[in-house]
């Protein structure tokens, strides 16, 4: 996994999905040797020579300004979160850097984990490690203590253990795709990392369903979100998950808060399930 080939494999896949009609641009029923807009089409509507982008969708781009970028990004009608993908694959890479094993995880934000009874809670790092947790998010969850130190990750734990599959249900689809859209996110924005590009590597081997999500070349950031889960003590779940920037920490950490809506039977579960 290397920037070249993602960007060279992104603007390909976004030609793909466009259509001489999408554009303004007149179709006149011949057979198409490619699917989607030809480059020479791509490079006339963002007013590039055909050369000039030719060496983008080839992987060169770090000579090219950020007006010739988003021309091309919106020639392609990209939105926000891919436009900003397209930028930071198309440049140098960033290192993501801070604390990297539980045990370096500040006493601090240890507190705050524990400080929130009713909300299941999550420190997640790069690669989409998990490196904290509360009790609560145990109790609904699972044991993350009792998964292996190297699998225990958002990816490893929705396509590789059968019990959140089953929590999460008819819904796991939605949350794995927009998992994999995330990690595409983070690979642009942190590309370069070795640990990233690793990680991405066994999970393509390890879940033949990653493999063909990742394909598609989703790309959006984790926003908020809604999960009905099935938890076999509990009940049907409804949490509103919230993805939290850490202040004074490196971007590629974050806190995954899942709250109930007060008076709600969900959040009744989770005092049974806190104790609180």
């Amino acid at each position: 996994m290397d920037n070249r080939t993602e960007l060279r494999d992104f603007l390909k896949s976004r030609r793909a999905r466009l259509h001489p009609g999408d554009v303004g641009l007149r179709d006149y029923g011949r057979a198409r040797r490619v699917a989607g807009l030809r480059r020479e089409e791509l490079a006339r509507l963002a007013s590039v020579s055909i050369a000039h982008y030719t060496r983008l969708e080839q992987g060169n781009g770090e000579s090219v300004s950020d007006e010739v970028l988003d021309a091309v990004g919106a020639a392609l009608r990209l939105d926000a979160d891919e436009l900003a993908y397209f930028h930071a694959i198309a440049r140098r890479p960033r290192p993501c850097t801070g604390f990297k094993s539980p045990e370096a995880v500040p006493e601090g934000l240890r507190f705050l984990l524990d400080s929130l009874p009713l909300t299941p809670a999550l420190l997640v790092g790069p690669q989409t490690k998990l490196v904290g947790w509360n009790g609560l998010a145990v109790a609904v969850f699972g044991d993350f203590a009792a998964i292996p130190e190297e699998r225990r990750t958002l990816s490893h734990l929705l396509f590789t253990e059968p019990g959140v599959r089953e929590l999460h249900g008819e819904g796991w689809e939605q949350a794995a795709r927009d998992h994999v859209a995330h990690l595409r996110f983070l690979f642009g924005r942190f590309s370069g990392s070795a640990e990233i590009a690793a990680h991405l590597d066994d999970m393509l081997e390890s879940s033949a369903e990653f493999a063909g999500m990742w394909a598609e070349h989703p790309v959006a950031q984790m926003r908020t979100r809604t999960h009905v889960l099935h938890h076999p003590v509990a009940g049907e779940l409804t949490l509103h998950a919230e993805r939290i920037a850490l202040p004074d920490r490196p971007s590629c950490y974050g806190m995954d808060l899942f709250a109930a809506e007060p008076g709600s039977a969900t959040e009744k579960a989770l005092r049974e399930l806190s104790g609180v």
